[in-house]
């Protein structure tokens, strides 16, 4: 049996005085339209919080209000319920003892959902009020799809293993959405978006085909026992992709765009022959997530305002430097998203086109007919420019121009592959352009990283180690230990036992001053070095990671495995 009061969602909050009847009226007709719950709908047009909505609710209900973000959850009561019931109702399952069901519902209210669960767990329910957001998250995170791609690739294998059966039928005439190597594609791509997996990497080895998905920065590996599916894989990737699937002997690059529900994906494919086959890598990217906007990226409020008023500038070149992963193109997209306006010609030169922005001319690089970012770049200062953004500074050629670019007039953004803001202007000397021109144009320079949170499910505090304490009191004499809230994760269903979830950005910013760019025409590495440091507005990537782990919200770790600088630190400590 099912204990649960009916009540009246919209009457209740007029009632308490949270929202007028016009507004209910509103919001009851708008529900008409947009075919939300009322409670969605009302937090959607701002009318009540979140927070205050669930309080009420479970005062009024006499439910208890749950915070799954630090609930502990079973994943195998949770996947007791059907999954399609569980994403129907916004319910999942909390705990079960001897007498009753404990069932965590996004809307309470709701009891008539509550006869369809009823039907499946044979004990009495009880109700609890949650998050719907959080609910998601979990229900993505339990009903992971590895059981379903195993059988899947069983499935596959099996038809691979009838003698008459010819691969390149399977592959090229799966066009029925039911044929095994379509499916088992289909929940791979589900389980990498559901998951948040940035890269999909499939990998034969001699006996095994290992399919490996990037989370949060780290590759997390399923192993499977039917090695020759891998070919069929390969080839219905390549196909939709417009790839060569009878050349095997070199790499190749292509994408394609794949639509998952409400996602529109846009695959970015890398084969690559190896020892036992050929290997894929995938970078996916949700192009429904939009670009997002500056003040979204991460960057601290005061970073976001230095760096504002460098993008501002009519004429220089601004440079986003990091590793490849590091978020570079998305705080660039950020920057174009809030200069690009009607008064402004903004020419973009990329490999390849990540996100289609309107009113902005992209142009994508296509080397193998000549299309490379030299001859782009010459002809997009004739399409008179004023904003130029360039995917990435290569090589001697693409960086002169971009800089003689921003010396004549234009905006220029690019990338470079760097460690820290320091050295890329040094780098751009070494590359053998005219120091003169790299002093004369180049006016700041963002590095960045992407550092994993603590998971706050499981966070626990934590003590450094004596070497690490060491390294703390030489990096930030001003702190004392005892004042600080260190914490790790200690592994939960949450973060796939990890200890960390999510991600959050490391930024530092050098703007150029007049002693920067005077060591830079002379040349000299070490007067620059010391200038960028003297900078009263500079702070290295290291101190700002150190500043997150203070603040609890890294784990230690990531401080020294982020900063090349702390790194060098710690191990002078260790030669010690």
């Amino acid at each position: 049996m099912v204990e649960q009061k009916r009540i009246r969602l919209g009457d209740l909050l007029v009632a308490q005085q949270y929202i007028s009847a016009e507004q209910l009226d509103e919001a009851l007709a708008e529900q008409k339209r947009s075919g939300l719950k009322l409670g969605r709908q009302l937090i959607a047009l701002g009318m009540v919080e979140e927070n205050t909505l669930l309080d009420l609710l479970s005062k009024q209900l006499g439910i208890p209000f749950v915070e799954l973000k630090h609930f502990r959850f079973d994943r195998e009561l949770v996947q007791t319920l059907p999954e399609s019931l569980a994403r129907r109702y916004r319910v999942m399952i909390l705990s079960e003892d001897s007498e009753s069901v404990l069932l965590g519902m996004a809307d309470p209210t709701d009891i008539f959902s509550l006869d369809d669960i009823q039907a499946v767990i044979h004990k009495p329910i009880k109700t609890a009020v949650v998050r719907e957001s959080e609910l998601l998250d979990i229900l993505d995170i339990a009903y992971s799809r590895a059981d379903e791609i195993a059988s899947l690739a069983g499935q596959l294998d099996e038809e691979l293993a009838e003698e008459s059966v010819d691969l390149s039928d399977i592959v090229t005439d799966a066009s029925d959405s039911d044929a095994p190597v379509v499916k088992l594609l289909q929940k791979i791509f589900e389980e990498a978006i559901s998951t948040k997996a940035s890269d999909i990497h499939i990998e034969p080895d001699e006996s095994v085909l290992r399919i490996r998905q990037r989370i949060d920065g780290v590759l997390i590996e399923q192993v499977m026992n039917e090695k020759r599916i891998a070919a069929a894989l390969v080839v219905r990737l390549k196909l939709m992709s417009n790839l060569d699937i009878s050349e095997k002997r070199l790499p190749q690059d292509g994408r394609f765009n794949l639509r998952l529900g409400k996602s529109n994906i846009d695959v970015r494919v890398s084969t690559m022959p190896v020892q036992y086959g050929e290997s894929v890598v995938m970078r996916i990217l949700d192009q429904s997530e939009g670009v997002r906007p500056l003040a979204s990226v991460g960057m601290p409020p005061a970073y976001i305002q230095r760096f504002r008023s460098v993008i501002q500038r009519p004429y220089g070149l601004v440079l986003v430097t990091g590793p490849t992963g590091s978020g570079k193109t998305t705080t660039l997209y950020g920057a174009l998203s809030e200069l690009n306006t009607p008064e402004k010609k903004i020419i973009t030169v990329e490999d390849p086109v990540e996100y289609r922005l309107p009113r902005i001319s992209q142009v994508q690089i296509h080397e193998r007919i000549g299309l490379d970012f030299g001859s782009v770049l010459r002809a997009t200062l004739r399409q008179d420019p004023d904003i130029l953004l360039v995917g990435e500074i290569r090589d001697a050629e693409s960086a002169e121009i971009a800089l003689r670019a921003a010396m004549t007039g234009h905006l220029v953004l690019s990338t470079l592959h760097t460690n820290d803001a320091v050295t890329s202007a040094l780098r751009l000397v070494d590359m053998g352009v005219d120091p003169f021109l790299v002093a004369a144009s180049l006016k700041a320079i963002v590095a960045q990283r992407l550092v994993r949170k603590v998971c706050e499910s499981c966070a626990e505090p934590y003590e450094l180690e004596p070497g690490e304490q060491a390294l703390f009191a030489k990096l930030r004499p001003d702190v004392s230990l005892t004042a600080t809230s260190f914490k790790r994760g200690a592994g939960c269903p949450h973060c796939f036992n990890s200890g960390f979830r999510g991600r959050i950005g490391v930024f530092e910013l050098l703007e150029i001053n007049g002693e920067m760019a005077d060591a830079l025409r002379e040349n000299s590495v070490k007067n620059f070095n010391d200038a960028a440091h003297r900078s009263a507005s500079y702070r290295s990537l290291g101190a700002n990671a150190l500043d997150l782990a203070v603040e609890g919200r890294i784990a230690f770790s990531e401080v020294l495995r982020v900063s090349a600088e702390l790194a060098d630190e710690s191990l002078s400590d260790m030669a010690e």
